[in-house]
């Protein structure tokens, strides 16, 4: 009879186990890439079905995560950069429009207050030529 090794079980159990985890992690990671969502340990873990003590135990996956974390926040910051510029240029050419509206009201109003102080001048000649 084949002698039972515990040790070489509990070993190839470890290891099958460890598989079976990185391949939950792998297809958690790749749903959440389709469905553009946040890959973090938080959102991974739960996504797999794991606990994040595994994942940060395990360096393979720990530096997996951390790098598309990493890229993913790279890539929000940029869009927002983006954004950010955009709304700037939007600002700044409604200010410009209503510098411009302003502009031309206030040439209206001078316009119209010389043509004011004209008719009061003319009133007063013609007041001081009746005196």
């Amino acid at each position: 009879m084949a002698k039972f090794d515990r040790e070489k079980q509990l070993s190839q159990l470890h290891e099958k186990r460890k598989q079976e985890t990185k391949i939950k992690v792998e297809e958690a990671i790749k749903r959440l890439t389709r469905t553009s969502k946040a890959i973090n340990f938080n959102s991974v873990a739960k996504e797999a079905g794991v606990s994040k003590a595994t994942l940060y135990n395990h360096s393979e996956l720990k530096e997996r995560i951390n790098f598309l974390r990493n890229q993913q926040e790279k890539a929000f910051v940029d869009s927002r950069i983006k954004r950010d510029e955009n709304n700037q240029n939007a600002v700044i050419a409604s200010l410009k429009r209503r510098i411009e509206k302003l502009e031309k009201k206030n040439k209206e109003l001078e316009k119209e207050n010389k043509q004011l102080r004209d008719k009061e001048n003319e009133k007063l000649t013609e007041y001081f030529k009746n005196i």
